[in-house]
């Protein structure tokens, strides 16, 4: 069986985020659950996750009833080989939309990554979310899932198997 401790797994998806653009955004509402793509970033310490939309989309406002929200991000290429070499990693927070005296450093970072994308996400209509994550589930090798628990309240994260 193979395992990774904490610092391998924080190698792997600070890898991955840095080579994934997109990830798959969910969220809830009184309807059910709701799914799409998002362009993201992670700051180096991997406790949040960044996204933008524009405030009159399903996700914004499933987003303001209810802020939990998962984020999948993988590396699948669609073939044979992903059963033994993809990774996914699902992060789970709570999305809220970032403050102005946290906004510039943050949109930089987002900006960093996807520098693109600077006209959409200055846009009045465009709202910057943080993700405060949780918990990262992670599954490497079709099989092999670790969770990472990431903490806030000092600079410690724990890793369970």
């Amino acid at each position: 069986m193979y395992h990774l401790n904490k610092i391998e797994l924080k190698n792997i998806l600070t890898n991955l985020f840095k080579e994934q653009k997109l990830a798959v955004l969910s969220t809830q509402s009184k309807e059910g659950p709701y799914s799409s793509l998002v362009a993201f970033a992670a700051t180096e310490d991997l406790k949040y996750i960044l996204f933008a939309t524009t405030r009159a989309t399903r996700k914004y406002a499933n987003m303001t009833d209810n802020a939990s929200v998962s984020l999948l991000v993988d590396n699948r290429g669609n073939d044979d080989e992903d059963f033994y070499k993809a990774v996914a990693a699902t992060a789970t927070g709570k999305a809220i939309e970032v403050k102005d005296f946290e906004k510039e450093g943050l949109l930089n970072i987002y900006l960093e990554k996807l520098p693109y994308l600077k006209e959409f996400v200055t846009s009045p209509t465009c709202a910057l979310l943080k993700v405060t994550v949780e918990t990262y589930y992670t599954v490497n090798r079709f099989q092999n899932v670790m969770e990472l628990h990431i903490s806030h309240e000092d600079s410690n994260s724990h890793l369970k198997k």
